[in-house]
């Protein structure tokens, strides 16, 4: 069985935008390329795991998200750097959907089509439905960056359903999971 790390996009790589559609507002955080490395040296598989509402608000098209993707998918490369699988939800919250976090069906997906054991797995995110994602599914530990909502999601935390660990950015997320 495969262990991964399933992460948010916006506020958990890049600098949250609203609503980001264009590649060249792409801006990742200091750190990520070379700590997705890391993690990808260690024998993670990397899975991002993206709630897109924008396109289902009709704010921006599936294919901009694509390119927006691509793009990231550049700048990590230069870094040895590959998601073995990239899932979204393009609904808006108030619309049905499968894989929308809180929802875990992306995670059991992955679980399913590549071997991933959730139970030795990870979940990264900046919001509260990233942590209810992976707890939903039943990860090691969701971790709360406190990265583009994640001091605000912090502020708010409340008991948490699952295990917890809060830290200041994708580089410290990194560092506990090897470290743990």
């Amino acid at each position: 069985m495969q262990r991964a790390v399933f992460l948010d996009r916006d506020g958990t790589l890049n600098v949250e935008r609203e609503y980001l559609s264009d590649p060249e507002q792409l801006t990742l955080f200091p750190g990520v390329p070379e700590a997705l490395r890391r993690l990808q040296d260690a024998g993670f598989a990397l899975f991002l795991v993206t709630n897109q509402s924008g396109i289902g608000r009709g704010y921006y098209t599936e294919a901009d998200m694509h390119r927006v993707h691509a793009r990231l998918g550049e700048r990590l490369e230069a870094h040895g750097v590959r998601f073995t699988k990239i899932y979204f939800a393009p609904e808006a919250p108030e619309q049905p959907g499968r894989g929308r976090k809180p929802s875990p069906r992306f995670l059991f997906d992955a679980r399913d089509e590549f071997g991933v054991d959730l139970a030795q797995s990870y979940m990264i995110g900046d919001k509260w439905s990233d942590l209810e994602c992976g707890w939903n599914a039943g990860v090691k530990c969701s971790i709360l960056v406190r990265t583009g909502y994640g001091a605000e999601t912090e502020a708010r935390l409340g008991a948490p359903r699952g295990p917890l660990q809060v830290v200041d950015h994708l580089p410290a997320a990194v560092d506990w999971i090897l470290g743990a």
